[in-house]
């Protein structure tokens, strides 16, 4: 089947399969597959035009709305923050679609850039691993240990056997918010965050991920765990949904610069963007699924492997 917006000609099945397996792979690794269906595309499919960026980015439009709803509905969404990473992420948008298209037209070049994206993503995950890492977060896993423990103690009391609606102890509760620090309550524990800095952190996310065609979740909710020390039961709804809004923007931005470039191939191809979304859809399902049967360390070991053992051939391949 020929693509007539990316010119990519392939069996109509085989996107949403490759995407069901990277999501279900990744998912149990706690990322998501959109920064590796990328690769993907760019060295399997032979899809390098700036348009391969916001094409990547509706995979997210398609395979993220359910875990949102799920969020919103158990009463877990920290709007605030949902909002600082929204606000912080869009002028980055903007100047990864420009840097995309006016310095980023190269397929090696870009291919360097993701390159070094990939590293950044397949070393965390694999120094995650070490002993001197475990150390380090032994504070934060010791901390989450009881929030989850408070949880369920929470949960018993309001005779509640699943988590559909949760109790309002249970919920993410805003104190007080200003434009330089924010107060939630969680668990009958309060909480706060530096609005300044995860907005600051949020442009620099959202200037790779215009550039490189990721939402950039899997980025933003490891530093707001380990250095704001929020629990990641608050902001996993926001780092969802902030990746969801601003997929749905960069999409929409690519379109708007579509006109002014027009010899490029600026524009998504929707077709097979939507269909690497269903298969991460079914993916991510699937992931969270088979987790239980593999231990984490060996998850993410291996996927950080992978993905760095990929970020070094497209590094290495730009200088030889």
């Amino acid at each position: 089947m020929l693509f007539p917006v990316s010119g990519v000609e392939v069996n109509p099945l085989l996107p949403p399969l490759v995407a069901l397996v990277v999501s279900a792979f990744t998912s149990m690794g706690g990322v998501s597959g959109a920064f590796l269906l990328l690769p993907f595309q760019v060295s399997v499919l032979n899809f390098t035009s700036p348009a391969v960026s916001p094409t990547n980015l509706v995979f997210n439009i398609v395979a993220i709305p359910s875990g949102v709803y799920r969020y919103i509905r158990e009463g877990r969404m920290n709007w605030p923050m949902t909002w600082v990473v929204i606000l912080g992420t869009l002028p980055g948008l903007w100047a990864g679609a420009l840097i995309r298209v006016n310095w980023m037209l190269d397929p090696d070049r870009f291919k360097l850039f993701v390159g070094c994206v990939l590293l950044y993503i397949g070393l965390r995950l694999v120094y995650e691993q070490t002993p001197w890492a475990k150390r380090r977060k032994a504070r934060i896993m010791e901390f989450e240990a009881r929030v989850l423990e408070r949880l369920r103690q929470i949960m018993k009391q309001a005779g509640q056997s699943n988590r559909k609606v949760l109790p309002p102890a249970a919920r993410v509760k805003t104190l007080s918010w200003s434009l330089t620090k924010v107060e939630y309550e969680f668990l009958g524990e309060t909480f706060s965050f530096n609005v300044i800095a995860l907005f600051v952190l949020s442009l620099v996310v959202g200037l790779i991920g215009g550039t490189y065609g990721i939402g950039g979740g899997a980025i933003i909710a490891p530093f707001v765990v380990s250095i704001f020390g929020l629990p990641v039961h608050t902001v996993a709804g926001a780092a969802l949904m902030g990746t969801f809004i601003t997929s749905v923007v960069g999409v929409a931005i690519y379109y708007f610069l579509a006109p002014f470039y027009p010899d490029l191939g600026v524009a998504p191809d929707l077709a097979l963007g939507a269909l690497f979304g269903l298969g991460g859809f079914c993916g991510m399902y699937l992931g969270a699924r088979l987790q239980r049967f593999i231990p984490a360390p060996v998850i993410r070991t291996g996927l950080g492997l992978i993905i760095s053992g990929l970020a070094l051939r497209y590094i290495l391949g730009f200088f030889l």
